[in-house]
């Protein structure tokens, strides 16, 4: 979607710096308690990180990167019956809840971190684009959740690499299933990107899955 979440290419937010300090407490606990609520298996990762994209902009902006998680897990919880407005203001549960799929045990983290979450799968059609093709790719603005980057809309590039078959997110984010299609890696030039004024030696590479792409 054009959420808060799509910068590329977006000027007045300042350099972009590595992080020096150490994550404070609360941050590391914000990522256990959110990966502990995922592997309930009430939602996927694509409809996660739509809830983060879905927050206002107001909101987004003026969070850190945690603050967003956390935020975008009350979305999550709340909306699959985990806890209530109630719950909230009150910082315990008060209503009755849903019951999760899996509860993931302190013992059994390393092994389910170590698994992951494979999103690789089996296409039944056979790979529409080939190395070194002239794509394009389309020139949309969905409302719902998308991994095409808003600065690579409508832009004319070439195939580099076919990949796997994989988990499509527009639609596996909104339990449409998982519609896995064909991944290509796309190049572009980096005038085709940022216009008039870029690095002539530049060059920007995205995944993209087939159905954003058409034959230039």
């Amino acid at each position: 979607m054009n959420g808060p979440q799509d910068l590329g290419g977006q000027m007045g937010f300042g350099p972009v710096g590595p992080e020096t300090d150490e994550y404070a407490a609360w941050e590391r606990r914000a990522l256990g308690v959110t990966l502990t609520a995922g592997a309930m298996g009430a939602w996927n990762i694509d409809e996660s990180r739509h809830a983060r994209e879905s927050l206002h902009p107001a909101d987004y902006y003026s969070s850190s990167y945690y603050q967003i998680w956390i935020q975008a897990l009350e979305v999550l919880l709340k909306r699959h019956g985990f806890v209530t407005e109630r719950d909230l203001a009150a910082g315990k549960a008060v209503d009755p809840a849903a019951t999760p799929k899996r509860v993931l045990k302190a013992a059994d983290v390393p092994a389910v971190l170590a698994k992951g979450g494979p999103c690789d799968r089996p296409v039944a059609a056979p790979a529409r684009f080939q190395a070194g093709d002239r794509v394009r790719t389309k020139n949309f603005s969905p409302t719902g959740h998308t991994r095409l980057p808003r600065y690579a809309r409508g832009k004319n590039g070439r195939i580099e690499a076919v990949r796997d078959g994989f988990v499509f997110p527009d639609s596996n984010a909104h339990g449409k299933g998982e519609n896995p299609q064909w991944v290509y890696t796309v190049v572009f030039d980096g005038a085709e990107i940022w216009g008039e004024g870029a690095d002539p030696t530049l060059e920007v590479s995205i995944d993209a899955w087939e159905s954003y792409l058409e034959p230039a």
